[in-house]
């Protein structure tokens, strides 16, 4: 069941004045990779997340914490402009911590950061592309599939234009501009190849950024499609059978691959990535192994491969990066429901791992 939102009636109330107080929406990533948040009231307008306080939460409530001891710290970590609440009012992802003030199990974004902080003269940029999948739901179907049977197969929908070949524009459409509003560095969004299947990429980004982006977007997109009344699903496998599944390709490139002879970085990065494959799959995404089956556009999940403009390999160099000899590498491997801080930080490290 979803309650679409009286936007006419909330407009009333979202109208009235603030008398000089700045609402800031806390969010956190609870158990299960699940997004969470609550909202506290300041008496300035933030420019940093630094000037923000921590706050507590009850982590026996998210999957976090046992009852008799379930009190959570959250630290603001990057902030955005609130595209729900416009104005002065902001949004912040924060990093979860333990009462002792040890990171919680949950928060890769400690160790992220310190990977990009170790690397950063390297000036790593990412850029990440978020699938997903749309759910009405009143039938627990896709949006836009027939409530009896399936739609046509693949083939007319991917960056489809009419009705009847795509699926969702007005919540990707709100998406992208609420981004935009939010300060996120959306870059682009497109149909996918299955019917109700979507695409938005952000970046580039370096470091840390790229990751706190990318949860901002999600956070941004769960509550558009709460407005509408739709289901968001980042599961790499939504539907079984003959249609595509979601994945959250990784493009990335450090300083020297960008510049002229960069090929020769690029390709010393995935030879080292290689060598580490099993270990990037564990923290790919959960599930992933149904998505990576070496049909529907990847590659299997057991074997490495690479090549240019391959789509069906582990991971691709663009074709006009092979010609021009510089530019970055599209790691294909990461399912749509992966933890952006914990790829981000195997790839740089990888990288630079010592050779023996």
């Amino acid at each position: 069941m979803a309650i679409i939102s009286n936007s006419a009636l909330l407009d009333k109330y979202l109208s009235l004045e603030q008398r000089g107080q700045v609402q800031v929406e806390y969010v956190w990533i609870g158990g299960n990779n699940s997004l969470r948040s609550k909202t506290r009231t300041i008496d300035f307008v933030p420019t940093s997340a630094d000037q923000l306080s921590e706050w507590n939460y009850d982590g026996s409530s998210t999957a976090q914490a046992d009852g008799h001891d379930s009190d959570l710290l959250i630290k603001p970590a990057a902030l955005f402009n609130d595209p729900f609440r416009g104005g002065d009012n902001k949004f912040v992802i924060c990093e979860v911590y333990n009462p002792d003030g040890t990171p919680h199990r949950d928060n890769y974004r400690f160790e992220c950061k310190k990977i990009m902080e170790q690397y950063a003269d390297s000036k790593p940029w990412f850029g990440i592309e978020q699938e997903y999948m749309l759910f009405d739901p009143e039938t627990n179907k896709p949006y836009g599939w027939p409530k009896h049977g399936f739609p046509e197969p693949q083939g007319k929908y991917y960056c489809g234009v009419g009705a009847g070949r795509i699926f969702g524009r007005d919540i990707m459409e709100a998406h992208y501009r609420a981004c935009l509003y939010a300060g996120i560095n959306i870059s682009g969004v497109n149909a996918e190849v299955a019917p109700g299947q979507c695409e938005y990429q952000v970046g580039p980004c370096e470091g840390i950024s790229m990751s706190d982006e990318l949860w901002a977007s999600r956070y941004v997109l769960e509550r558009v499609a709460e407005d509408f009344g739709i289901i968001v699903s980042i599961h790499p496998k939504p539907i079984k059978g003959d249609w595509n599944g979601a994945g959250c390709h990784t493009n990335f490139s450090t300083e020297a691959m960008r510049q002229e002879g960069g090929i020769v970085a690029i390709e010393e990065s995935i030879k080292k990535m290689a060598k580490r494959h099993q270990e990037h799959i564990a923290v790919y995404g959960e599930e992933n192994d149904q998505r990576l089956t070496g049909k529907h556009e990847t590659g299997n999940i057991d074997n490495f491969t690479y090549g240019v403009a391959n789509r069906g390999a582990s991971i691709r160099i663009p074709r006009h990066v092979g010609k021009e000899g510089k530019g970055y590498l599209e790691d294909r491997r990461p399912a749509s429901n992966m933890d952006p801080y914990r790829v981000t930080g195997i790839i740089l490290e990888s990288t630079f791992f010592p050779e023996n």
